[in-house]
């Protein structure tokens, strides 16, 4: 009877498998496992009780723990596992249909990364991949990021963390992100847990970078680096070392250019964080519509390519708009010399 038992668990385990493996199959993630196999495990598992499997209650386990961005690891899912798994490190999940783009042959397997649409998609080339229109957007989403009963926690990206320049308006353009002073080689950590998503080099902006992806529901990059220590699809936990800071790409000195990411759309860190008193504000944080004001503003506005021969009158009458209304606007004044190729917001 024990064998027969064991006979049709086994059969049931592999015809669940199987069917799931046909629907969706994904690349492993990247983990560093440091734990070794005790000889104990074998006896251990020859005094477990066998029981009946029930197919119904499995799946749908599965599917309730799944469909959501933290994964709800105070569920024991070895009682809701076939006990014939000798893997305990493998886990037959449900899928929760929604498929992932891979641009690079990098194995994505944990289950949150496909939880919600604005991580239905991978793509290790590009940093917004999310198509995500702030004008439309009306809700309030409250993120949770970090939880030490569930064992998520939070890290401060560097050892010190002070600003030399902030989020926002600086030299006619929009930085989007935080910058914090570091000597080059100094130590670069990930915010939050996640999967390193992105690691690639911009020389005309954020020299050698890394985008992670979190459990929380954010995305960090880290920019300006002399040089990056983890890989693409590699899980890492908050604090662990990912890189080492420098003075690549666009930069004036060694610093790490520090952004956090809402479906693909940067917002202010030090909303997030008090980067003097090293601590994050809150375990929570709410993305509202107004996060998202400057960049709803910059795509309305227009802008205008000097060519040879213009002046600040002719590009005014051009787009019936005032000389006065123009300097405002570029922080010029009448008396300013406009360059050919000088990009000028015109409204």
């Amino acid at each position: 009877m024990r064998y027969s038992i064991l006979f049709i668990v086994f059969c049931i385990n592999l015809s669940i498998g199987a069917s799931i493996a046909n629907a969706q199959i994904f690349p492993k993630i990247i983990k560093k496992n440091n734990t070794t196999q005790s000889s104990g495990n074998t006896q251990e598992r020859r005094n477990i009780e066998l029981r009946a499997f029930d197919q119904e209650s499995y799946l749908r386990t599965l599917t309730s723990v799944t469909d959501s961005i933290i994964f709800e690891n105070n569920v024991n899912l070895g009682r809701v596992k076939s006990i014939i798994s000798e893997d305990r490190n493998i886990m037959i999940w449900a899928p929760t249909n929604q498929l992932i783009k891979v641009s690079e042959q990098i194995q994505i397997d944990s289950i949150w990364v496909t939880a919600f649409e604005y991580y239905s998609s991978w793509d290790s080339n590009k940093i917004d991949i999310y198509n995500f229109d702030p004008k439309s957007f009306k809700d309030t989403i409250n993120i949770q990021l970090y939880d030490e009963f569930y064992g998520y926690n939070y890290s401060m990206p560097l050892e010190t963390t002070p600003v030399t320049s902030p989020y926002g308006y600086r030299w006619r353009r929009w930085h989007y992100g935080t910058d914090l002073d570091l000597n080059t080689g100094d130590p670069v950590y990930s915010a939050f847990d996640g999967i390193v998503r992105i690691k690639s080099y911009d020389r005309y902006g954020y020299g050698y970078y890394i985008v992670v992806r979190h459990k929380n529901g954010l995305e960090t990059l880290y920019g300006h680096l002399s040089k990056q220590l983890v890989d693409i699809g590699q899980e890492v936990k908050a604090g662990e070392l990912i890189a080492k800071g420098g003075n690549t790409g666009k930069s004036t000195g060694s610093h790490l250019h520090y952004e956090l990411r809402y479906r693909g759309l940067a917002f202010d860190a030090e909303k997030v964080y008090d980067f003097p008193e090293y601590k994050i504000l809150n375990q929570n944080y709410q993305i509202t519509p107004a996060l998202f004001g400057n960049i709803v503003q910059a795509r309305t506005n227009a802008y205008h390519k000097v060519k040879k021969g213009e002046n600040l009158g002719s590009i005014a009458r051009k787009y019936g708009v005032s000389v006065s209304s123009l300097t405002r606007l570029n922080g010029i004044s009448t008396r300013t010399i406009l360059k050919i190729g000088q990009n000028l917001r015109v409204k």
